[in-house]
Order: C-alpha cells, then structure tokens, then sequence
C-alpha cells in the first residue's frame, strides 16, 4: 500500500479492525483452503497481515510466516499474536525471486493504485517459488476511489482481476464469492481466487 492517507486509518483504527477480524480468521474457509495448498512447513508471506490473525493461524499450522503490513499500528498488534514475527513495509518493498512456498494477499492488493497493481502482481510472482500457491481477496465493483473513511480503494470484476492474474503468469485453481461487511459498514461483494505460480 502507498497511499498515506489509508494507511493513517489503519494505524488509528487498527484495534477496532482486529477486533472484527478476529470473528473471521479462524475457521474462514478461504484461509484453511490455502494452508491445505501449501506444504507442511511451508514458507509463506502474509502481505497486509492487519492485525496478524490470520498470520497466527498460518505459525500455529506450522507455516513460517513473513508478516508484513504498511501500518504500524497493524504491526505492532501482530507483533504480540503468538508465532508472529511482523515487520512495516509496503507493496513496493517485496522483492527477490524463488522466495515463498505461498503467498496471502487478503484484501490488500484492493488499496494498490490501478497504474501499480501489474506491477506488484509481477513482484510477487517472482517472489513465489515455481508452482508456489498464491491467494488473492478483493472486493468487486466498477468505480475506484475513497470509502467513507476516506480508505483509498482500486476495484475489478472478477473477469478483469482473472486477467491481471493470467497476464502475471498464475494459473487459476479455484474461486470464491461473498459479501460481507467492511470497517467502514458499508457490505461489499468480494472474491478470493487461489492460484499457482
């Protein structure tokens, strides 16, 4: 993420966020079919880990988590979660090849600007390891721009975000839908794609 303004929010709300993320994290369907997709002891990267929930789910299954979130409100909270080494960086930080066995980006690749979105998808597909698995949580809609925080969102359908996902060189295994409720109380229909590198 490299929008100020949207990572300000994060770090002023960010004990509000973890308290209704923590309704989510365990037992979330998407979460269970990405630990299944990797290999035991799997080396993975939590990329916008929030408060590190779903971080800490990934350490108790035995995953080496790299949690990284641009919010240092975020991180200080995942920092305390058990199995959680949290660090501060943004979409633009990761770099390096043949890094991770898998890669979870929920919900936070919708805060990359449009113009930067490829590129970070290129990023990360470098940054997995040959046939790493990938998984990516958006919310779907047509018009980008602030949500009444003043949260700075990019929006795809799922054909578009199909695309990008396609022309970055992942191979597409499964999808998901839903709606659901954001931080800001507005509902969102979103979806979670599982891929390959």
């Amino acid at each position: 993420m490299s929008d100020d303004q949207t990572i300000g929010i994060y770090d002023v709300r960010a004990a509000e966020y973890a308290r209704m993320n923590n309704d989510f994290s365990v037992g979330d369907p998407n979460l269970a079919s990405f630990i299944a997709a990797c290999a035991p002891g799997a080396s993975v990267l939590d990329l916008g880990c929030g408060p590190g929930t779903h971080s800490a789910v990934m350490a108790a299954a035995g995953f080496q988590v790299d949690a990284v979130d641009a919010s240092a409100g975020m991180i200080e909270l995942a920092s305390t979660l058990p199995g959680v080494s949290a660090r501060q960086a943004r979409f633009d930080d990761i770099a390096g090849e043949d890094i991770y066995d898998g890669i979870w980006a929920n919900f936070s690749l919708l805060h990359a600007a449009r113009s930067d979105f490829p590129r970070h998808l290129a990023a990360l597909k470098l940054a997995l390891k040959p046939g790493g698995v990938f998984s990516i949580g958006m919310k779907l809609d047509q018009d980008d721009g602030r949500d009444r925080m003043g949260r700075m969102y990019s929006y795809y359908s799922a054909a578009e975000l199909e695309q990008h996902l396609t022309d970055a060189g992942f191979t597409i295994a499964d999808r998901s839908l839903g709606r659901g409720k954001g931080l800001d109380g507005s509902y969102s229909d979103w979806i979670v794609i599982l891929s390959h590198g």
